[in-house]
């Protein structure tokens, strides 16, 4: 076969590079303020009474809320109104928000800035861009990208954060996030591709029809409970760790970076041999589990031995490797299973969960802090982790599937007649037929078949007539 067909065309190279880059951007200013917060917010004056650690926590954990409560509302949008222009405005607000939070003198005035950020919420409009721009067979690898994207992002999010605050402060720190959501507009201005068509994809998209499948779906609200408590453990943690690094472990919080540096780079290597051994043996289930243990255990590390630098350091490493690991299983959990046709409503209740856990997780750590200090906020996520630990062991063995979009052709045979076929093939789990599409989605066991296996079996049927 001619590789130039199996290959990504030059469309979808810059739709992947692209809005990668748009992605990553929009990750950033969620994450670059994680570990300055703390230690930089106190320096602005508070005009409401409230205590400064709490305002703390809710400046951290308003962009989430109102990504949260946007996600899904931005993604019909894009539906109605195209995807660019939806874009460009959730771009557009999110430089907005970054400008009132530089020009904040006030930590309520941050937070109000911290909420039109999150306003900009545009992660449902670029996936369905995403899936205008490229075709069926290359969508999983371009979706890995986008991945992969995110999680650099939060790597170099968390190491640049303290170096540029350090360089021009926290006034500076948002001026930057402005700059870099309007590089994004430039980008997709002049290297994003235009789309010929606007298509919905079940896969990338919000369909109303498939929310009633997907939230009765106890193992998908497993999976939702799992990436909300994970990130609001992420942000209640970075309402107190940066404190402790200058209070415990006499660290000035402008040196900061090297010690996320050590963490993310030692976490993201550590979690790679357990990533593989997940899959290739098909223990998922044991370690996921065993990672959230591992976050739960880390949080009672800080708050019993988190005494010096060197043991902080090592108690920043367990964690990472352990948050590392679950942000990329969560995922691929989900996408393994979600219902043939409804991954992209799976996906959308997911983002959605994690944005609010975030909030959650922010409002959190700043009232446990202000209750109790640093041992209550430790404790507290030890708790959370415990609780999330008993409701993830009832989950079941996840399947080893995959997901696919297959076209089918206009001699085709009628719906029940395709679709019993397509479940009588090897490795078959599920598929569900969409006349508007003239599409096919299937959710399959990939050591037993492959998807140009199945797509070419589906053209026979088609040009056979039956």
């Amino acid at each position: 076969m001619d590789s130039r067909v199996d290959s990504m065309n030059q469309t979808e190279r810059r739709a992947m590079s692209g809005l990668s880059l748009v992605f990553a951007f929009r990750m950033l200013g969620m994450f670059m303020v994680l570990p300055v917060l703390a230690t930089y917010g106190p320096e602005l004056v508070s005009t409401s009474g409230l205590p400064m650690p709490l305002l703390i926590g809710i400046a951290i954990g308003a962009y989430g809320l109102a990504q949260a409560l946007l996600q899904i509302p931005f993604g019909m949008l894009s539906d109605r109104f195209g995807r660019m222009p939806v874009i460009y405005a959730g771009l557009l607000v999110f430089a907005l928000g970054s400008g009132v939070a530089a020009m904040a003198e006030s930590i309520e005035m941050l937070v109000v800035g911290r909420v039109i950020q999150g306003a900009g919420a545009i992660s449902a409009a670029v996936m369905a861009l995403l899936s205008d721009l490229t075709r069926e067979q290359h969508r999983t690898k371009v979706m890995a990208g986008i991945g992969m994207s995110i999680g650099l992002s939060f790597v170099v999010a968390m190491i640049a954060g303290p170096v540029i605050t350090r360089w021009v402060g926290l006034s500076g720190l948002f001026w930057f996030t402005s700059l870099m959501a309007l590089f994004g507009i430039c980008l997709m201005a002049v290297w994003v591709p235009k789309p010929q068509q606007q298509m919905r994809h079940l896969d990338s998209g919000i369909s109303r029809t498939a929310l009633r499948r997907v939230f009765a779906d106890t193992q998908l609200l497993r999976l939702d409970v799992g990436i909300f408590v994970l990130h609001a453990l992420l942000m209640a943690s970075f309402t107190v760790l940066p404190l402790v690094l200058v209070e415990q472990g006499k660290l000035p919080r402008e040196e900061h970076w090297w010690v996320y540096v050590i963490a993310m780079v030692t976490g993201f290597v550590a979690m790679i041999p357990f990533i593989i051994y997940s899959e290739k043996q098909r223990q998922l289930k044991r370690v996921f589990l065993g990672a959230i243990a591992l976050v739960g255990l880390s949080q009672l590390y800080f708050w019993w031995l988190g005494t010096s630098l060197v043991l902080l350091v090592l108690g920043a490493v367990l964690f990472f490797a352990a948050f590392n690991l679950l942000e990329a299983t969560l995922p691929s959990l989900v996408s393994k299973i979600a219902p043939a046709g409804a991954k992209g409503t799976a996906m959308g209740i997911y983002s959605t969960s994690q944005f609010l856990g975030a909030a959650v997780g922010g409002f959190l750590g700043g009232g446990l802090y202000t209750l109790g200090g640093n041992g209550a906020v430790f404790a507290g996520c030890a708790v959370l982790a415990a609780l999330w630990w008993c409701f993830a062991a009832t989950m079941q063995e996840p399947p080893y599937v995959t997901s696919t979009r297959l076209t089918v052709g206009t001699g085709s045979s009628s719906d029940g007649e395709l679709l019993d076929w397509l479940r009588d093939q090897p490795g078959v789990m599920d598929a569900l037929y969409v006349a508007e599409e003239a599409a096919v989605y299937v959710r399959f066991d990939s050591k037993l078949n492959e998807r140009e296996q199945l797509q070419a079996m589906l053209d026979r049927l088609s040009s056979a007539g039956r």
